[in-house]
């Protein structure tokens, strides 16, 4: 008998993620374990458009397949799914997200010991929040007052309270309708919240507005446990209404983009660019003092608010303009 004999330690109950990494079995499951709501839904739509493309029957079968050949031969299909995707003129941000969770899909079986070699073929250059604008000062101002007209029934309060949130606190679409009754602390006017790429909450404190219309919200929601944000519509069938998602805070934004009449930027994200620009525009454009309350992780992506705030552009055309008079 050996003297250190070869024990494997198995936790008493691992899950099945766990167990897919362990057996490497299933790598989707494996890519997909311990993914925020709104990242599996992207990466799950961005696979399965992979699938399509390849003829494979879902997502599953199509990591599958990129994995089971060689280096050429996966490359060669990634270039052939960006030319597929180019050809669909889709916009480079998209179609750089979706060779994106190619990459990482295959970087996870590299990791697992499933292959050697990494996807390299590249993306188009994108050219990220080019439009920063949202519905600007009075197309919000006239959003916020459609929104209070609406106020006196518990569908009016809660979109009141939503897109209060997207733009007085600047939480993306994703992170608002994540949002659970226990993150709100109206003793101490906090609300916390998981960013994104984060993994921990972290405390906002809440303007007054916003603590008065979260007030409202919860009073005709009830304080039983779970989702902030709920459904009230007539197809969200009966027992506890479940949690509003992404496209319904989009719907929420844009019908009262459209009562007010307003023609652009009422998407939610339109609305956090609002916020921001706002934000700039009040604190004299003060971008690291605007960082902590956008949260984003380069400062070069809030340089771009403050450059389109100015219209440095166009203020070097008009003198460009000028001189040539």
């Amino acid at each position: 008998m050996d003297e250190f004999p070869l024990v494997r330690v198995v936790p008493a109950q691992t899950s099945a993620p766990a167990l897919a990494i362990l057996g490497e079995a299933d790598l989707l499951a494996a890519f997909l374990a311990g993914r925020k709501p709104t990242t599996l839904r992207a990466y799950r739509k961005d696979l399965g458009d992979f699938a399509a493309f390849l003829g494979a029957p879902d997502a599953r079968s199509a990591v599958e397949l990129l994995v089971s050949g060689s280096a050429g031969q996966a490359n060669a299909l990634a270039l052939g799914y960006r030319a597929h995707l180019t050809d669909r003129a889709l916009s480079p941000a998209t179609i750089a997200r979706r060779l994106a969770a190619l990459r990482s899909v295959v970087k996870l079986a590299r990791t697992l010991g499933r292959v050697a070699w990494a996807i390299d073929i590249s993306s188009p250059k994108a050219e990220a929040y080019r439009d920063t604008r949202g519905p600007g000062l009075d197309g919000w101002r006239r959003m916020l007052a459609a929104a209070r007209e609406r106020a006196t029934t518990p569908k009016g309060k809660r979109d009141l309270a939503l897109v209060r949130l997207m733009h007085d606190l600047g939480l993306r679409r994703g992170e608002a309708v994540a949002l659970d009754l226990a993150d709100v602390d109206l003793e101490q006017r906090t609300l916390a919240v998981i960013g994104k790429g984060r993994d921990e909450k972290i405390p906002l404190t809440l303007n007054a507005p916003t603590a008065a219309a979260l007030v409202d919200w919860i009073a005709s929601r009830g304080d039983w446990p779970g989702p902030l944000f709920v459904r009230l519509d007539r197809a969200a069938g009966p027992g506890l209404p479940g949690r509003l998602d992404t496209s319904n805070a989009a719907r929420v934004a844009h019908s009262l983009g459209r009562r007010a009449g307003v023609a652009r930027g009422t998407n939610p994200h339109g609305l956090r660019h609002q916020g921001i620009t706002r934000a700039l525009d009040l604190a004299g454009g003060d971008v690291r003092r605007v960082r902590r309350f956008s949260r984003h992780a380069k400062l070069e992506t809030l340089l771009r608010y403050d450059d389109n705030r100015r219209d440095e552009a166009g203020a070097i055309a008009h003198l460009l303009g000028e001189d040539s008079a």
